[in-house]
């Protein structure tokens, strides 16, 4: 049972390591950070800090060396993995800098993907959420048919395809004119606020981290103080 006075997410003394040939590179450097419910945090920093690396880490995409993540209360890591897939399917949504579509899939198909994994199918919803992301005129069309912020919305509309609690965002501006990056963020917040979720946002630009409750700047593997 997760406790609802806890964190949405949190960090303690998180060591993310890789080895490169016969070298060795530590990317996070003891990291401890919480994350409120219903909070929006960007994650800031100069390129090579380890933001990615703790997004990925903090969302359950990369085990960490040392050090313990939990959601809502129960450690992450800890959890055997088809338990830990379950709740990443079931609690978590992610949005990254390259959209991550399946090129044979059409966008309806592509929104409505992690809601196959979770046994269900959730066409009508899919169209919905293209609809709110105004593209349901661009169900049928696959990500080669569609621009780069079109490729996003539909990805974000995948994120929220089962309603999660946190929502946790690679750079989902990035590859995006500012203009439309603005207007894929502003859509983005709005959704996840009006679930009450929490986001976790990891940008380079610091006029859009200005958007979020908290900016943390991360430099060298670690949190600055």
């Amino acid at each position: 049972m997760s406790d609802s006075k806890s964190p949405a997410i949190e960090a303690v003394d998180v060591v993310r390591t890789f080895v490169i040939g016969d070298r060795e590179i530590q990317v996070l450097k003891g990291v401890t950070l919480k994350v409120q419910r219903g909070e929006k945090l960007f994650l800031v920093g100069p390129s090579g800090a380890g933001k990615t690396s703790l997004l990925y880490t903090l969302a359950g995409l990369e085990c960490p060396n040392a050090g313990e993540v939990r959601i809502d209360g129960v450690s992450l890591y800890q959890m055997k993995k088809t338990k830990q897939a379950n709740l990443r399917n079931a609690k978590l949504g992610y949005v990254f800098q390259n959209f991550f579509l399946l090129p044979e899939l059409t966008a309806e198909e592509n929104v409505m993907l992690p809601s196959l994994i979770s046994g269900k199918n959730a066409r009508k919803k899919a169209f919905e959420l293209l609809e709110r992301v105004g593209l349901s005129h661009r169900a049928g069309h696959l990500p080669t048919e569609l621009s780069g912020g079109e490729q996003q919305r539909v990805a974000i509309a995948r994120a929220m395809i089962n309603n999660p609690e946190i929502l946790f965002a690679d750079e989902p501006t990035g590859n995006l004119d500012s203009k439309t990056g603005r207007a894929v963020m502003g859509l983005l917040t709005e959704m996840i606020d009006e679930k009450g979720g929490t986001l976790l946002v990891v940008t380079h630009d610091n006029e859009l981290a200005k958007t979020g409750d908290r900016q943390v700047l991360l430099t060298d593997g670690k949190i600055a103080a």
